[in-house]
């Protein structure tokens, strides 16, 4: 027999199998990476356009958003894996390779995706996104992530907690070091209060609907979910809890504008200024950060039952235009402006109550944002500090004597919250002055709300961002 006769016969080349749903996730992470996209917004579009086009049904879909959030909140703690499994350093690796990787220990470590498929799966993904060659390193690391489950790899990957304890929270709860090292300043205690908070933000968060005073209610929008379709929020009145899976824009009140989507602390903020004791009038109201909307348009529902009108305003002309859509249909009077807070465009002393939910690092909302903290940075803060302090300076200054002031945040870091208003207070040069009211039992029924005067809520306490928020009546 000759040696070419005993040569097996090549095999013929297979093309890769196109999986829909995990395109999709890929495609996601690359616009999060090349363009700095948030997922919260480029997913949707994506998911629509696939059911649109016959590719996916409600499982396709709800898998590939556990993929990209899964993959996007535990970066962090794979990129730790993953570096262990390379030979090279981790920076060296193409971003679209890494992404494949990472979906691929996503599936691995954190779904009940079997082993075989996962690794399969993620394969046949790099042979359509990346290319043969590359496929077989896909290949080739995955089927070493696949030796040890998510305990072991974390036994080998993060340091002990006895020798670095914010190293360790890091890697294993997958935060930046500076962000376990702020949250952990903010919140205080021990370790099972900072380890709580940080598995809270790797917790997929409830999509809660808001119904607008006036215009709807909680019990409207439970009659039209159904026993199985939703809850009664936790604290807020007018917060509906939305079951796994549910869809906002089936719901009549919520495409009509009655409702809408927004978190329960961010209700309770709106709620606690509103209810704020009062003397004198009580007709003219301001939101002087209002994009995009959600918090106007509940104040504006609430300052229409007492016979008050709105002013919200909004820096950004884009973001101007989401708070008129929000607003549209307000029963009471309101107006929108586009116009910067930090330089009024109405008088001195011309509100009765002031609502500013400044700009911020956001870290009180990473679960709903787990790239935000990769992005951030402890210098962010320097940047955002000075117009926190020229927005509460100028709440203080729009409001009348007897006024009250809503100081608001979507983040616990310490640097944008009692910080800013006790800088603000004790470096009053003119004659505006000031005092602290005590917000806490403007949101009565909600534990744990601290010390006081101010009030910071915890998604591991209360279910909610961590919303922040000083409550200052004007006193001169």
């Amino acid at each position: 027999m000759s040696q070419q006769s005993r040569r097996r016969p090549s095999q013929p080349y297979r093309p890769p199998k196109k999986d829909p749903v995990r395109i999709l996730a890929f495609d996601a992470l690359r616009a999060v990476d090349e363009r700095d996209a948030y997922a919260n917004l480029v997913l949707p579009p994506l998911l629509r356009r696939a059911r649109e086009q016959g590719d996916f049904d409600s499982r396709d879909a709800a898998l590939a958003t556990e993929l990209v959030y899964g993959t996007l909140r535990r970066q962090g703690t794979y990129d730790a894996i993953i570096a262990e499994c390379v030979d090279r350093p981790l920076r060296e690796v193409d971003p679209p390779v890494l992404d494949v990787l990472s979906l691929g220990a996503h599936q691995l470590l954190g779904t009940r995706i079997p082993t075989h498929a996962a690794v399969s799966a993620s394969v046949e993904l790099a042979r359509v996104v990346l290319g043969d060659g590359r496929a077989k390193f896909v290949n080739a690391v995955l089927r070493r992530i696949s030796q040890h489950d998510l305990d072991g790899w974390l036994e080998r990957v993060a340091p002990p907690y006895d020798e670095d304890p914010e190293d360790h929270l890091a890697v294993v709860h997958s935060h930046p070091r500076w962000v376990v090292s702020a949250l952990w300043d903010a919140l205080g205690g021990g370790r099972a209060g900072i380890e709580d908070l940080l598995e809270a933000d790797n917790e997929r968060p409830e999509v809660t609907l808001v119904a607008r005073p006036g215009r709807s209610s909680s019990g409207e929008l439970l009659g039209l979910l159904g026993e199985e379709g939703g809850l009664p929020g936790r604290w807020s009145p007018y917060a509906v809890r939305l079951a796994e899976g549910g869809e906002p824009g089936a719901l009549d009140p919520v495409r009509e504008g009655r409702a809408g989507v927004q978190d329960e602390g961010s209700q309770l903020v709106a709620i606690a200024l509103a209810g704020a004791p009062l003397e004198g009038r009580d007709e003219r109201w301001l939101d002087g950060c209002a994009g995009p909307g959600g918090k106007a348009a509940l104040l504006g529902a609430l300052a229409a039952g007492r016979g008050a009108a709105l002013v919200a305003a909004e820096k950004q002309p884009h973001r101007a235009r989401l708070v008129e859509r929000a607003l549209a249909g307000n029963p009471g009077p309101y107006q929108v402006v586009t116009a910067d807070g930090t330089r009024p465009a109405w008088r001195p002393g011309s509100f009765d109550r002031v609502l500013v939910d400044v700009p911020c690092s956001g870290l009180g909302a990473l679960r709903r944002r787990p790239e935000a903290r990769w992005r951030r940075r402890p210098e962010d803060l320097d940047g955002f500090a000075p117009l926190q302090r020229a927005l509460l300076r100028e709440a203080l200054e729009s409001v009348r004597v007897g006024g009250v002031v809503g100081y608001a945040t979507c983040s616990p870091h310490l640097a944008e919250t009692r910080a800013v208003v006790d800088d603000v207070l004790e470096s009053r040069d003119g004659p505006v002055g000031a005092e602290w009211i005590d917000a806490r039992p403007l949101m009565p029924g909600v534990p744990a709300l601290g010390d006081g005067p101010d009030v910071q809520l915890w998604p591991h306490l209360h279910g909610t961002d961590a919303m922040y928020l000083a409550l200052l009546r004007r006193t001169a």
